[in-house]
């Protein structure tokens, strides 16, 4: 009897949680998945006016009791406590954040920071989608997490993820999640496993900056922009195949390599060690078949879900408010990613990269916004030129307008300083990579 509950305690969630962020759809022709198609769905039924005031609202509240519970007075309530204390900094981009939302709603003050292409980029484009997101992830991902499916899948890819990535085998539901899915969905579900002790920082910073890649859906909004829709397998191949030799190198070289495999609570049950008697499949069908056994009612998997919604609602909305709508400043209005692409044009002359001034001018610039590299080469003459700076301004992954904003946002340990490193390492290896594939299609 107790096989047959548990079983079907474990199946059906399970299957449920692959269906919600793993199945990919066609809808009019464009590729998703659910849980993005349900936000998207969320924001037209609203509309997007109600829902950008409900995020200027969330990110002015988030502000205001992180003002009054880190510096005036602390909640009693864990999670109150936990969500709005905070130290300093964290406490100014919030308000900063708050600051930039209210500016950006009202058209008021710099057009610096309400434009556009900077706070009001973020604000109208960006952070709507993230809202609805945030609230149908946060809500469906503790079917993913609590019903066994990470220990069946972590037993049986053990083998494979831990010596080719130096990463538990249960990352394999993360990793899909975002490459199939979008690259925030799998930020926030890396952020819940370190949380819950399954991932060590360093597994969780690893997660986070090397396999968030944006969607099947943005690739083809990149390919469109530059205008080479003709060549989608062609690209797509090439940021799978860069993306993976980048996966494999990361974790093996400084910052994240050196990264302490400390656990945010004590350790869960991480071993993935398989005992006498049992295969891979055996055992994870048994871990499963225990972790599903001792799963939340209904009322707390509820309790759960909304937690995470909250918290990053709260939590991952300001910090992204803020820094992206500094890091679009920087890059619209000033020139220093010009001047920092200016001493490697002779290095990507050398790798035989047409027009390669205005090549250099994007290299950088797709730390701040994903976009803006297409956006900036799409008026280049040379179809391969385009090519590499579109395919290299998504293996390059980390850009702080979006996945870069949602990792700061998060409990995952990486900093900004770790950020700007391990997206200059990740141009490094994948811009020679992208560059030999683009010259043997063309």
């Amino acid at each position: 009897m107790r096989n047959n509950a548990t079983l079907l305690k474990f199946i059906i969630p399970s299957l449920i949680g692959i269906l919600m962020f793993l199945y990919p759809l066609n809808i009019d022709g464009e590729t998703t998945i659910p849980v993005a198609f349900l936000a998207n769905l969320l924001n037209e039924s609203l509309g997007y006016d109600t829902i950008v005031l409900i995020v200027v609202i969330i990110i002015n509240i988030s502000a205001l009791l992180t003002l009054i519970f880190s510096w005036i007075y602390r909640p009693k309530n864990a999670f109150l406590a936990n969500l709005f204390t905070v130290n300093p900094m964290w406490v100014i981009l919030r308000t900063v954040g708050a600051v930039f939302s209210v500016m950006a709603i009202m058209t008021v003050g710099p057009e610096a920071i309400n434009s556009d292409v900077t706070g009001g980029m973020l604000l109208n484009d960006l952070l709507p989608t993230l809202f609805a997101v945030f609230l149908f992830a946060g809500l469906l991902l503790p079917l993913l997490l609590n019903y066994g499916l990470l220990e069946f899948v972590g037993s049986i890819f053990a083998k494979v993820m831990r010596p080719l990535f130096t990463l538990p085998g249960r990352s394999t539901v993360d990793n899909l999640a975002s490459w199939v899915g979008d690259g925030t969905i799998g930020v926030l579900l890396t952020s819940k496993q370190y949380e819950e002790g399954f991932y060590s920082e360093r597994e969780a910073a690893v997660i986070a900056t090397t396999f968030s890649v944006v969607s099947i859906t943005f690739s083809i909004v990149i390919l469109d922009l530059i205008g080479l829709m003709n060549y989608f397998a062609a690209f797509y191949i090439t940021i799978i195949v860069s993306g993976l030799v980048a996966a494999f190198i990361m974790p093996r070289i400084p910052p994240l390599s050196l990264i302490k495999d400390n656990y945010y609570t004590d350790g869960q049950d991480v071993d993935e060690t398989i005992p006498k008697g049992y295969n891979p499949f055996t055992w994870g069908y048994k871990k499963a078949m225990d972790r599903a056994e001792t799963a939340d009612g209904f009322t707390d998997y509820l309790k759960d879900g909304t937690k995470t919604v909250g918290d990053m609602w709260f939590s991952v909305l300001p910090i992204v408010m803020a820094i992206g709508t500094l890091g679009t400043m920087i890059a619209e209005y000033t020139p220093l990613f010009t001047w920092l692409g200016a001493p490697f044009v002779p290095v990507l002359e050398l790798m035989g990269i047409p027009e390669a001034v205005a090549a250099s001018e994007s290299l950088f610039i797709g730390f701040t916004d994903m976009f803006l590299p297409a956006i900036l080469i799409e008026g280049v003459s040379s179809d391969i030129t385009r090519f590499i700076i579109g395919a290299l301004s998504i293996t390059q992954l980390i850009y702080l307008s979006e996945v870069g904003g949602v990792i700061l946002g998060s409990k995952v340990p990486v900093g900004l300083g770790k950020l700007l490193i391990i997206f200059l390492l990740r141009t490094v290896i994948t811009l020679p990579i992208i560059t030999v594939i683009a010259h043997i299609i063309f």
